[in-house]
């Protein structure tokens, strides 16, 4: 079998790769590049894209072109994102033999339904790639194609119960970073797309590759993909600096009693003072709030460490993993160690 050599281009970066004498070869064997395809529509969320940069460094760590990635839609041309940028694109065709596909979805799914003719392609593509994904409201491109008919799914938390009620068929998870359903690969919103692209990395190249690519990105973590969407610090978004510094405090000393007192001093209050501004300016009482805080460690612990479950309480200031265990099956609806087994699920 003859070759040669040549520069490729991909995202921006520049490799020297090998030309085979062949179109493709079989992705198990290490020899050939695995193709990304982005399908685009007009109203795309560009959020979505800035996932392609975990493939672009990805290529980097590994030091050789292993992904492709470009960007389709059902005529080609420049697709108009919801900000009003636009995006040069090639027309979707089933010869551009893509490993992966990544239905980006649009800011508004429910005024703006998937074209049919993306439909058909996605659910002919369905039996050929190796596997197809929805970032963000991507997921209900895939649903309406009926890609995702008894799967487990997920999307941006606005728009869960929109999906589950458009299609009962699917089995919404609304609080999920990402969901991996045999080849049906579905995201939360925003930034959750380059978690998805981190765990196909992984996946592809291993661990290891994953977290220098998350290091490079200057990513705090790698979320697991059941990880919640929401955070409580976020949640609670006090209105003055002395409620937010008490909960600062709160969040650094997890492992402490944290008494309203103690939260009040931090705040400069008196403690009846703090607990009447706090639970005006969260919608919280202090303790509800603290529970919060650290139900929230201690998951992120859970899913992310090896640590023992009597550990965990500790470390996150629960009086002993029994009283953690009725703290997330209020907060949670679940156990300790479903949410451990979830995140450990293989992909």
């Amino acid at each position: 079998m003859s070759e040669f050599w040549a520069n490729l281009t991909v995202t921006q970066m520049t490799y020297k790769v090998r030309i085979r004498d062949i179109a493709r070869q079989d992705n198990e064997t290490g020899n050939d590049m695995h193709r990304i395809g982005y399908l685009l529509s007009d109203g795309f969320q560009i959020m979505a894209l800035a996932s392609q940069t975990v493939f672009e460094m990805a290529n980097d760590v590994a030091g050789e072109a292993f992904y492709g990635v470009e960007n389709f839609s059902e005529s080609g041309g420049e697709v108009r994102s919801s900000l009003g940028m636009s995006v040069g694109t090639r027309q979707m065709t089933a010869r551009a033999s893509i490993d992966t596909w990544l239905a980006v979805g649009v800011t508004a799914p429910l005024a703006q339904p998937s074209p049919l003719g993306v439909r058909a392609f996605l659910r002919r593509e369905g039996a050929r790639a190796r596997r197809i994904a929805g970032i963000c409201t991507g997921g209900f491109v895939l649903a309406e194609a009926g890609l995702l008919a008894n799967r487990r799914a997920t999307t941006h938390w606005v728009y869960a119960r929109d999906m589950q009620r458009l299609f009962p068929d699917v089995r919404v998870e609304e609080d999920r970073i990402f969901i991996v359903d045999g080849p049906i690969w579905t995201s939360a919103g925003m930034t959750a797309g380059l978690d998805l692209a981190l765990a196909m990395v992984e996946k592809d190249l291993g661990a290891d590759i994953a977290r220098s690519v998350a290091h490079k990105l200057v990513m705090h973590q790698r979320r697991a993909g059941g990880q919640s969407q929401h955070s409580e610090m976020l949640d609670l978004a006090p209105k003055s600096d002395r409620i937010q510094n008490a909960l600062n405090y709160a969040r650094k000393n997890l492992n402490r009693t944290l008494t309203v007192e103690e939260l009040a001093g931090e705040a400069h209050l008196s403690p009846r003072q703090f607990s009447r501004v706090f639970t005006m300016e969260t919608g919280q009482s202090p303790a509800k709030a603290v529970e919060g805080l650290r139900l929230e460690a201690a998951r992120l612990m859970i899913e992310q460490s090896r640590h023992s479950l009597e550990t965990i309480a500790q470390e996150t200031g629960f009086r002993d993993r029994r009283h953690m265990r009725e703290a997330f099956m209020r907060g949670f609806g679940v156990p300790p160690q479903e949410v451990r087994r979830d995140a450990r699920t293989p992909a």
